[in-house]
């Protein structure tokens, strides 16, 4: 596993859940498994009939006999169709239900996942397990029908053989040693290629995702020439990586001709022998030739199924070293009062890159929120101020330091109890697809079209939603009615109002209006702070202006409190903010401008 990567399953564990899961599925599972043994049984079964038909000609039985045996030819051919197509839809389905199972619970454990892992994974290695990992292995559980099929038709070809006679049994076998070396000398180099494939694959995912979510700070330093080069080495490392797994998998091909060749001249040579000796008969050797060439198809899918079986199998490790993964565990039960008040005791921070930490973000920070009151956090670009939201509202734990909520510690809380507590708002919001309704929903899932559409009038919300073509019942959300950055920040902070927690964070929540709507969207603001306590990372003055205290944060640590009154008259860093806001707004006072600070 790569540093700071997300954990993946051994083959044990990994085959160990993929049968657990398909077994707790028995409605599908045991009509598959019947049908599959039918199909395989009946695949068989023609060969030894067709050697048959061949000894009553050559030794003139009754005709009757011969008929009897194309009658019983054309019953088996009927059935053994009917049974594999059953058994392919059957085992198609429960593929499917496999992988929709393990996609579930790898969806789950990703939302639950402690924000360190994630933090030190990356998004780029969750999104490649729940995307593109989840659609290798459903894509592969479709080969489950042919390869299972293929599996139970060698076994009961084996024991046609010795049905037969043991020594064509014998001659059979002989392909045995050359498969044997052949996968000896594929398996050890396919799996680590096959994971170093996906590996490569999850790290041109991060690229990429980091080049789009980054592609205004990209255009703004004129970065596309240089993140246009990483995604090149990205896809040319992902590129090196499939070709070296393709390669191990060509030698593998080439060893199945020989093992074909090899098992069908000694099946053939073997019965010349018996058959000049009088120890068998023509038909039986016949009956040998056609089950061996009849195998030739099930064991090519066994052998070829390698390289999908370990191309799913990486994927499926990746998906079960997720799924494995423990979700926080509950704490014990805590009555949820209102209001309380927030504090930091020297909480520090630094960002994980891999197993390395990065430099501190911040650096021993103290604050008091007292009970439903207001703080205000703002500092130039780069200051901290975002990572001090995030930590303040239990979206990531401090690497030092202690954050508590009414006097108890958030590491003590679970993350359900985080979020009945502490609502964040960030600069950027989701909406969900779906419709309006649903999107609102989510933070109260039992809420009335009343109390929706009260929530909405709070924030400003209701005169547009009014105007939607089937209002609450719009559909929202990626291709569907589009939504403007002030109207999905405004169906944000409606949630909040839904949900009731009595502590919130705002990190920048009004910075997507532009200057025409910034009036609405802090007004909207003003109403989801009333009567909780607050922490405003402030976009504008006027927003900082309006709360009950201000810090200032500058390098990772907090170098000013006070209000806004006592910070103009102290004549520090926030003065000098302020006079320069002032200016740029244009209005004494600042009260209806619309300058910001980052």
């Amino acid at each position: 596993m790569s540093a700071g990567a997300l954990p993946v399953a051994s083959g044990r564990r990994t085959l160990a859940v993929l049968l657990a899961t398909a077994a707790a599925d028995r409605r599908v599972l045991v009509p598959a498994v019947v049908s599959t043994t039918v199909a395989s049984a009946g695949l068989v079964a023609m060969p030894l009939l067709l050697g048959e038909v061949v000894d009553v000609v050559a030794q003139g039985r009754p005709a009757s006999r011969l008929w009897w045996l194309v009658a019983a030819l054309a019953a088996v051919a009927v059935v053994t169709s009917v049974a594999a197509a059953r058994s392919r839809a059957r085992s198609e389905q429960l593929g499917v239900h496999v992988a929709a199972d393990l996609r579930e619970r790898v969806v789950d454990r990703a939302l639950r996942m402690d924000a360190r892992t994630l933090e030190r994974a990356g998004t780029g290695d969750v999104a490649s397990r729940v995307t593109e990992d989840v659609e290798l292995f459903t894509a592969s559980a479709q080969l489950a029908a042919t390869v299972l099929t293929s599996a139970v038709t060698v076994v009961l070809s084996a024991a046609g053989f010795a049905a037969l006679d043991w020594r064509l049994a014998l001659a059979f076998a002989a392909v045995v040693p050359v498969h044997v070396l052949a996968l000896r000398s594929y398996l050890p180099r396919a799996q680590p290629r096959y994971a170093a494939e996906r590996r490569a694959a999850s790290d041109r995912s991060r690229v990429l995702l980091e080049s789009l979510h980054g592609g205004a700070t990209v255009q703004a330093y004129r970065m596309a020439a240089l993140q246009t080069e990483r995604v090149r080495e990205a896809s040319q490392r992902t590129v090196g990586a499939g070709l070296a797994a393709l390669r191990t998998f060509a030698r593998l091909s080439i060893s199945m001709n020989a093992a074909e060749a090899v098992g069908l001249s000694a099946v053939l040579l073997t019965g010349f022998f018996l058959v000049r000796a009088d120890e068998v008969t023509v038909g039986a050797v016949t009956a040998a030739a056609l089950l061996f060439h009849r195998l030739f198809g099930p064991l090519g899918v066994l052998l070829l199924s390698f390289d999908d079986v370990q191309r799913a199998g990486a994927a499926l490790a990746r998906l079960v070293g997720v799924a494995d993964l423990e979700p926080p565990p509950a704490g014990a039960p805590r009555p949820l009062v209102r209001p309380v008040a927030l504090s930091a005791r020297g909480v520090r921070h630094r960002y994980a890159s891999g197993e390395e930490e990065g430099p501190e973000v911040l650096r021993g920070v103290d604050l008091e929120v007292p009970a439903g009151a207001s703080l205000a956090v703002v500092g130039g670009s780069g200051a901290g101020k975002t990572t001090l939201a995030a930590v303040l509202g239990g979206v990531f734990p401090p690497t030092a330091g202690q954050v508590r909520v009414g006097g108890v510690p958030l590491a003590e809380l679970d993350p359900e109890q985080v979020r009945e507590r502490i609502a964040v708002v960030a600069q950027e919001t989701h909406v969900l697809t779906g419709t309006l309704r649903e999107d609102l929903t989510v933070a109260a899932p039992g809420a009335s079209d009343e109390e929706l559409r009260a929530a909405l009038a709070r924030v400003g919300a209701d005169g547009w939603v009014r105007a939607l073509p089937e209002g609450l019942g719009t559909r929202v959300g990626a291709g569907e009615h589009p939504l403007t950055p002030a109207q999905a920040q405004q169906l944000a902070l409606a949630r909040v109002l839904l949900r009731d927690p009595p502590v919130v964070v705002l990190d920048e929540a009004t910075a997507e209006a532009g200057s025409a709507g910034a009036r609405d969207l802090e007004r909207a603001a003003l109403a989801v702070v009333a009567g909780r306590t607050a922490v405003v990372v402030a976009h504008r003055l006027s927003q900082a202006r309006a709360c009950d205290r201000i810090a200032v944060v500058a390098g990772g640590v907090v170098v000013e409190t006070g209000t806004h009154e006592e910070l103009v008259a102290a004549g520090g860093g926030y003065a000098r903010l302020w006079r320069a806001w002032s200016s740029t707004a244009g209005v004494p006072g600042g009260s209806d401008g619309v300058g910001e600070t980052r």
